[in-house]
């Protein structure tokens, strides 16, 4: 598929990760379904992971015995022995976090836990649990009932595509699109990649994951049913 091919209306339009921007550029462009999706404050860097989450259908999730903390200083989460530094502009939550790892799906909790004087993590997790909760069930509803989507993704290897198309088929109803945007070093400008996977569209992208020009080429045309 083509850019040009997922021009069009949806039901429901979704951030599938791997970090917070394609949540902030929904919201931006008012393609937003709902606030805010299972997934769209985390940090998920291989779409494999998500994949499986979907496959389970969250179940586990962010589960207190699976998570871990990688990082108290509100900056650095240290994935894979490198440090991963979060973009100092567009985060939805200006104060600083612990980050927190979900160890059976590999995914980060970058905004959820801030940091707060005499204060353990784990103190907030409570109330972050119950919001999650409600956000995967309304997700999966929504999901299983629309018969139009667009899942988005930022970052994504072919193999894990192949996977995830394969695993969407099996759990959705209506019909879907995938977008993918890898962006590339030195790259100016959008490239359109055809990767001949069933309802995927792939398009390389320059590396600034914020940038508003980028965005509003590949989502040109694309706009939500309400």
């Amino acid at each position: 598929m083509n850019l040009q091919d997922i021009k069009g209306s949806y039901n429901l339009i979704v951030s599938l990760g791997s970090a917070c921007n394609p949540a902030l550029q929904l919201n931006r462009l008012n393609l937003r379904s709902f606030t805010s999706g299972p997934l769209d404050w985390s940090y998920s860097p291989f779409l494999s992971d998500v994949s499986e989450l979907l496959h389970n259908k969250f179940d586990g999730f962010m589960e207190i015995d699976n998570m871990r903390l990688i990082d108290d200083t509100g900056s650095y989460a240290y994935i894979d022995d490198k440090v991963f530094k979060f973009p100092n502009q567009n985060i939805h939550v200006q104060k600083k976090s612990y980050i927190i790892q979900d160890t059976r799906y590999n995914i980060f909790s970058a905004h959820d836990f801030p940091i707060l004087q005499n204060k353990h993590w784990t103190s907030m997790y409570p109330k972050f649990k119950r919001n999650l909760d409600y956000r995967v069930s309304r997700f999966m509803k929504r999901m299983i009932n629309s018969e139009s989507i667009l899942f988005i993704r930022w970052v994504a290897q072919y193999e894990e595509t192949v996977k995830l198309q394969s695993i969407l088929s099996k759990i959705t109803k209506g019909n879907f699109k995938i977008l993918i945007l890898n962006p590339i070093d030195n790259l100016q400008c959008p490239v359109e990649i055809n990767w001949e996977i069933d309802k995927v569209c792939t398009v390389n992208v320059p590396i600034d994951p914020n940038s508003i020009s980028t965005w509003d080429y590949v989502l040109n045309g694309i706009t939500l049913t309400h």
